[in-house]
């Protein structure tokens, strides 16, 4: 049996607005609110809300044989509950059907992953609680931002409690190898891995609409037949693109959603089932394991994490925001901790990469600003007046190690305290229970009780007359 298992992915980060050299100190306030807005609407009416509609129609249509599986980060539930909140609605049914599993996401599509192991867990959690509170799903599977994923990441994955995770099918890491299996992660046997098809993906989020391409038009009966070609001990077909690349990347006037919509129909007459991650880490064994001594991703044809690691200026932001990661976690600022999240979106620093603007068309589409130094100088100047509120918190003068031994002093008095208040609490417990039992005990017992003191007042009488 073969089985394609969809991932969308739903982002949107939270845009800066324009900040000058001399708002630092003077500004606190980030976001471009208009901007973010105005993105987050436009996009959910093209693209999600009818994404999410035509997947609604699919699970009916084909009394719940289809299956498919969505990652959301924080940043983008947070723009969606504020701004558009009927795709919340629309992403709820989706839940109550119980034919879509929601797949762990870091909460800010951030690189904390090849930073600060610390922060990577803390936003995998977060992302994780609020998946759980807005659908009542718990992930057991994660995908990491733009699917990174390296040796060092796996047993970190493992030891969160997920038993698979999504990441990149990339040539150089496969060679011979076929994605369309399970593997085993070679530093954590363990953690299953689902490789995402790239070329099969692509097909559909990059050639859908390409009028140039060999195989245009593709029709779902034609895309079926190429995935019940491949060899059959070949058994799942990961498919991994962002939800807007319907009617979006791919606009609606293409036929993309007529496409969407016809995939089950074809599938069920090739014998072709669709599962969910968990569906498949469940079901197949994995074949052989994979090591990934370096970090891969889906970013560019390189399948590495040269976008945003591609050049000084993506470097040296990097490195500043990342130093104050122990500082922000030990505040108790909501806002400047909010901050923090935002600023750590992995977007921020695509728009620095000077791969991506070799042409005109690559910056209109997915930059706000003209060049990757614009960008970098907004980032920067944001940056500084963020550092200064961390820096207010916690000063610099603070090193290192002695700012590790205060955290350890800090978590020690935690646990004792905590340790103090249970056994505070179990007294308390003891204490109403034994004042329960005297209070109800039969008057025939107390005399008992006031014995001692009359013998005791007998004994002081007759010392007297002594």
């Amino acid at each position: 049996m073969k089985a394609i298992c969809f991932n969308f992915a739903i982002h949107q980060p939270v845009r800066l607005k324009r900040y000058r050299f001399f708002d630092i100190g003077n500004d606190h306030y980030y976001y471009d609110d208009f901007l973010n807005d105005d993105i987050i609407t436009r996009i959910a009416q093209q693209s999600y809300i009818p994404a999410c509609e035509a997947l609604l129609r699919m699970i009916e249509s084909t009394n719940g044989a289809f299956r498919c599986s969505l990652s959301i980060t924080g940043d983008a539930l947070e723009q969606i509950e504020q701004y558009v909140p009927e795709l919340l609605d629309l992403l709820k049914k989706l839940a109550d059907t119980g034919k879509v599993e929601f797949v762990a996401e870091t909460y800010a599509h951030s690189l904390a992953s090849l930073f600060d192991p610390d922060e990577f867990a803390a936003q995998v959690k977060a992302n994780c609680e609020r998946i759980e509170a807005l659908f009542g799903r718990k992930p057991k599977v994660i995908r990491n931002t733009e699917l990174i994923f390296s040796d060092e990441i796996a047993p970190q994955m493992l030891a969160m409690g997920f038993k698979g995770c999504i990441t990149e099918g990339a040539k150089h890491i496969l060679g011979w190898k076929s994605p369309n299996y399970v593997y085993a992660a070679a530093s954590a046997p363990k953690l299953k891995l689902l490789l995402k098809n790239s070329k099969l993906t692509d097909d559909i989020a990059r050639r859908f609409s390409d009028t140039s391409w060999d195989a245009y038009p593709l029709t779902a009966d034609k895309y079926i037949d190429w995935i019940a070609s491949t060899p059959a001990e070949e058994q799942i077909i990961t498919l991994c693109m962002n939800l807007d690349t319907f009617g979006g990347l791919q606009p609606a006037s293409t036929g993309i959603f007529q496409f969407l919509e016809a995939l089950p129909r074809f599938a069920a007459e090739r014998g072709i089932e669709f599962w969910t991650p968990s569906d498949a880490v469940t079901k197949l064994k994995p074949v052989d394991t994979l090591s990934v001594p370096y970090p891969m991703s889906a970013a560019d044809e390189a399948r590495d994490c040269s976008a945003w690691l591609g050049n000084m200026l993506q470097k040296e932001a990097l490195r500043k925001l990342y130093e104050a990661g122990e500082r922000v976690r030990l505040c108790e600022d909501r806002r400047l901790k909010q901050d923090w999240l935002y600023l750590q979106a992995s977007d921020h620093f695509y728009y620095m990469s000077t791969k991506h603007f070799a042409d005109g068309a690559a910056a209109s589409a997915f930059s706000p600003y003209e060049t990757p130094f614009q960008a970098f100088t907004n980032y920067m100047n944001v940056l500084a007046d963020f550092l200064v509120r961390v820096d207010e918190q916690y000063p610099l003068s603070v090193g290192n190690e002695e700012l590790n031994a205060l955290l350890k002093t800090i978590r020690n008095q935690e646990q004792e305290i905590e340790t103090l208040t249970r056994e505070k609490e179990s007294m308390r417990q003891d204490l109403e229970q034994y004042n329960i039992e005297h209070k109800n005990r039969p008057a025939a017992e107390a005399p008992a009780a006031e014995e001692k003191p009359k013998a005791k007042r007998r004994c002081k009488k007759a010392d007297k007359k002594a």
